[in-house]
């Protein structure tokens, strides 16, 4: 698989149907690939989600057509997807900063642009890429649960962590694992769990959950520095390079796990140089 034609061929798409319902399954069918890879391709390799991108490009074009005053307010919003004008001037000045009815009286209002993504041809790779494949019984867990939307992952799951600590969970679960969870690999949601392996001889907390993980190959990535700059340039190497030279195994299932090691052992916790965590990911043979 070549991100690049991947990623490009979904920008024109996008571009081409930017007035349309969009969803992600439509776009992952448009270029082969499923929607769970896609949706976490995209983002990592993009900077943004898909639907944050329609949604800032299709802002964009209305603040465009706003200034040349040739259509209604309404007409505008429902053009680009809006069901009303109050949530297209929502989303309108939270992007923005300024309504659409400031707009389109006074032309001369600064507006924000967002520009097309384009693909630029450039080598990457040409070095090793240090991975393990590991067969793991299925073991299981205990942690706290909760769904996220893939839209909103990136600033709710920091919040999910740090609202576990406030509360006093980390008596129960120090978080050993971070685990992502999508077992249909399509849907616009996933679950998510800050887990450590389950101890038998320990009830239960109110609140919490047990969940198996099932048998895997499992492809083990070592991640050595600062939290959360080491995982993710990690994450992005492996979408770009990793899984593009990908030729006798795949993705086996909607897993992926984050493993963090004792931040009590590095002097400056998880933000320490040395850091060590790991991203596991489930394989099997083509």
């Amino acid at each position: 698989m070549e991100w690049s034609r991947v990623i490009s061929e979904a920008l024109e798409y996008i571009e081409k149907n930017i007035t349309e319902d969009i969803s992600i399954d439509n776009i992952a069918k448009q270029v082969h690939i499923s929607a769970y890879y896609f949706q976490k391709g995209f983002s990592l390799l993009c900077g943004y989600t898909v639907m944050e991108y329609i949604r800032n490009r299709r802002l964009a074009l209305a603040a465009g057509e706003l200034v040349a005053k040739e259509e209604k307010v309404i007409d505008i919003a429902i053009k680009y997807g809006y069901d009303s004008p109050d949530s297209f001037t929502k989303a309108f000045t939270r992007f923005h900063g300024v309504t659409p009815s400031v707009v389109q009286k006074n032309n001369s209002t600064i507006i924000k642009s967002f520009v097309p993504l384009k693909i630029i041809l450039s080598l990457e790779g040409g070095h090793s890429m240090d991975y393990r494949l590991t067969k793991k019984d299925s073991f299981i867990v205990l942690g706290i649960a909760k769904k996220f939307s893939y839209e909103d992952a990136k600033t709710a799951i920091p919040e999910f962590w740090k609202k576990h600590y406030e509360q006093g969970n980390g008596k129960y679960v120090c978080g050993m694992f971070g685990i992502n969870i999508d077992e249909s690999m399509g849907n616009s949601e996933f679950e998510y769990l800050i887990a450590d392996v389950y101890n038998p001889a320990m009830d239960i907390p109110e609140g919490f959950i047990t969940k198996t993980i099932p048998a895997f190959t499992w492809a083990v990535f070592p991640c050595r520095g600062a939290m959360p700059d080491s995982l993710q340039d990690v994450n992005k190497k492996i979408f770009s390079e990793w899984l593009p030279a990908l030729k006798e195994y795949e993705f086996a299932a909607g897993y992926c796990i984050e493993m963090y090691d004792d931040v009590s052992k590095y002097p400056k916790g998880n933000i320490d140089e040395n850091y060590y965590s790991e991203i596991w990911i489930p394989v099997r043979k083509k």
